[in-house]
């Protein structure tokens, strides 16, 4: 009967998933449920507490006394699993995947961020990690530019930071600590430890994929990113046009290399076609066609994805709707590279 109650923070889950329910005692004629709440403050505590006792009174006999109350209880420590990270806060993240483009402006974060969307609608635990440091964008193509991220001091003197929670994926981005328009002008080294504590200290909790939008190009940010965080791979973004092929090949090189030693897991060509929306079943190959498919072929990587260029993505991108929430041929198409990253990785 809990399983009913779903946090509104939390995505689609519910009481029982999320493991809240401390206790139920029944004793005759009467009901007693102790909902369990970590040390930090829940918001939604007293409309948990009012749902639930709603769930159980619907479901127990006429009469029966309903009491629901709440506790805090420490949070157990993660448990060690999938990846041997020795890291604590991504001990139980199983695949951390990065999002590359060999340059800018091929619609690499609204791929990024649509594509964990739809791993969160195939039902994959997901996170993802905004590591463009220069262009922050996923809190405006999310809609959550007005959150501020949680942060808590541990009894031994660290600080966790907990991630902003919408459409069922777990979000952590700069932008957050950033004032609205404000450039951040900052130099390698210091851009570089930003972002490692942006994501080493985040509490992300159990996750099956934790993306990584990481910035344009290659330098020294990709290089400590890929060195420092224990990233499994990657997949970088092309469109489709044949000038690209030298930025996919920087790309696919740099995670290649010797030193990096990160698997490519595959290609994503954006803006594949045009179709207009009075049109839905045209294409028009405005970029040039099969592009991507060549590029993934000279370099013997998969093509886990086509995305046609709709206006739709950018509106859903500036209106902070995802695509991949849709229903229409983008938001399809965005699920079939989220199934398709999922089997590659299964494969590895």
């Amino acid at each position: 009967m809990l399983a009913e109650v779903v946090h509104p923070a939390k995505g689609s889950r519910n009481l029982v998933e999320l493991g809240m329910v401390d206790s139920i005692v029944v004793e005759p004629g009467k009901v007693c449920v102790t909902l369990a709440f970590p040390k930090r403050r829940d918001p939604l505590t007293e409309y948990l507490v009012g749902a639930s006792r709603a769930a159980v009174i619907r479901n127990a006999p006429e009469g029966t006394e309903v009491e629901v109350k709440a506790i805090v209880k420490e949070e157990e420590a993660p448990r060690k699993k999938g990846l041997d990270l020795g890291m604590e806060e991504l001990a139980c993240v199983r695949h951390i995947i990065g999002i590359a483009s060999g340059k800018g402006g091929v619609g690499k974060s609204t791929v990024a961020v649509n594509l964990a969307v739809a791993l969160a609608r195939l039902g994959y635990k997901t996170g993802l990690a905004d590591a463009d440091v220069y262009g922050p964008s996923v809190p405006l193509m999310t809609g959550t530019e007005e959150h501020i991220p949680e942060a808590e001091k541990l009894e031994d003197g660290k600080e966790v930071i907990y991630p902003v929670e919408k459409y069922g994926v777990k979000w952590m981005s700069i932008g957050y600590f950033a004032e609205k328009g404000q450039a951040l002008i900052w130099r390698g080294p210091m851009a570089c430890n930003a972002l490692k504590q942006m994501i080493l200290q985040v509490r992300w909790e159990d996750l099956d994929f934790l993306l990584v939008d990481m910035p344009p190009g290659t330098g020294d940010i990709h290089i400590s990113l890929v060195n420092d965080i224990p990233m499994e791979g990657a997949l970088i973004v092309t469109t489709p046009q044949p000038v690209a092929l030298s930025d996919v090949e920087k790309g696919v090189n740099m995670f290649r290399n010797e030193h990096i030693n990160r698997k490519v897991f595959g290609l994503v060509e954006n803006m594949a076609w045009f179709t207009p929306e009075e049109l839905p079943d045209n294409k028009y190959y405005i970029f040039g066609k099969d592009g991507g498919k060549e590029m993934a072929r000279k370099y013997g990587i998969p093509l886990l994805g086509q995305i046609p260029l709709v206006q739709s993505i950018r509106e859903c991108g500036d209106s902070g709707e995802p695509a991949a929430l849709s229903t229409r041929p983008d938001g399809l198409a965005f699920l079939d590279l989220a199934r398709s990253l999922a089997e590659a990785v299964d494969k590895q």
